[in-house]
């Protein structure tokens, strides 16, 4: 258990950060999971700057890493091309 003050204040901030950080980082997932089930190519490209817009939202705040918000953006594009 901590032994200062300041310790027992940054374990209440970590804990509300985590939440807040792995609520936002799931809300991306399931936007990232529907864009994927989408067969529609119409539908697809125009729910992909919303998509787009988040990743590059996160990445900012460095809840996912930059270089993951690039490489989901850019299979997520291959994906889009790819539909019929």
């Amino acid at each position: 258990m901590a032994n200062h003050k300041s310790a027992l204040k940054r374990i209440r901030q970590t804990k509300t950060r985590t939440l807040h950080n792995r609520y936002y980082a799931k809300t991306m997932r399931n936007a990232v999971r529907k864009l994927r089930a989408l067969e529609n190519k119409d539908e697809a490209i125009k729910l992909y700057p919303a998509v787009q817009k988040m990743l590059d939202k996160l990445a900012k705040t460095n809840i996912i890493h930059k270089n993951k918000a690039a490489n989901l953006k850019s299979s997520l594009a291959f994906h889009i091309n790819k539909l019929g």
